[in-house]
């Protein structure tokens, strides 16, 4: 496959967000396939009374297993999801962040409701990246919605998930403007999507707008994500000031300061040593 990662590169910069059809190849999807079933078989403490069965629709979530890179190491070092992240940030250096599963199945689950990334992880810059994969195949309708160059626009306090008011802040002390209805307001708003097979792989940046489409009766989805940063990123503390595999974050960094720790594991490129 050719990818012009030239033009991947400049969309990239001017909307924040890019799918990349076919991006993984048989052997890469199941070998990303099996990282995720790994993180279902191993359950965060917290999270695994939510995987339970009882008949009701299911929407699980989990992340920032605090052993992931056993379940995860061998595939990313593998993917070409880091290089791929090389590309469209026009610099070398790439550092895997943390991974977040999701598995919504058995009847109506409500649509994810508008958000940036940006709010809650205590990192900002140019290069960063959120991987977002399918593992079952999604209309344009079924998949998750952009708006594109939102990631240059102002940085709402993001949406507590709230089922009853999708705009509360998640945080009230944050010095951020409330998050619109964007939902509620969408013909005022330029909203992509695409329809995603298996083994595509969606790259947005972490201020890039975004919401998820509702699950429906029958419906399965299984998706993961990945988030990377690079050369360009810096620590920015907001909704939350440490990250579980850097908890001296905000003892260590100030604002503004390049990040690096030892805690996030190096990808790419492979030969360069790992930076501390």
């Amino acid at each position: 496959m050719v990818i012009d990662w030239a033009e991947k590169r400049a969309a990239y910069k001017r909307d924040g967000v890019v799918h990349i059809p076919g991006l993984l190849d048989p052997d890469q999807l199941a070998a990303t396939l099996k990282a995720w079933e790994w993180s279902l078989a191993n359950p965060t403490p917290a999270n695994a009374p939510s995987l339970k069965r009882d008949g009701a629709p299911l929407f699980y979530a989990d992340s920032f297993h605090p052993k992931v890179l056993d379940g995860y190491r061998e595939m990313l070092e593998r993917s070409p999801i880091p290089e791929a992240c090389a590309h469209l940030w026009g610099r070398d250096l790439v550092w895997f962040i943390y991974e977040q599963v999701f598995l919504k199945e058995g009847g109506d689950t409500r649509r994810t409701p508008w958000h940036q990334d940006g709010s809650y992880i205590p990192m900002d810059g140019e290069d960063n990246a959120v991987a977002w994969i399918t593992f079952d195949p999604l209309s344009r309708e079924d998949s998750l919605e952009f708006i594109p160059g939102s990631h240059l626009g102002p940085m709402y306090n993001t949406s507590a998930f709230d089922p009853n008011d999708d705009t509360r802040p998640i945080d009230d002390r944050l010095p951020l403007p409330r998050l619109p209805d964007f939902e509620a307001e969408r013909e005022k708003h330029e909203m992509i999507s695409w329809a995603v097979e298996p083994g595509d792989v969606i790259f947005f940046h972490f201020r890039t707008m975004h919401g998820g489409a509702p699950t429906r009766p029958g419906q399965r989805r299984r998706t993961l994500t990945l988030r990377f940063f690079g050369e360009r990123t810096h620590y920015d503390p907001k909704a939350a000031k440490s990250l579980p595999n850097f908890p001296d974050m905000a003892t260590k960094l100030k604002p503004g300061d390049t990040m690096r720790a030892p805690g996030f594991l190096h990808l790419h490129p492979k030969t360069a040593a790992t930076a501390a």
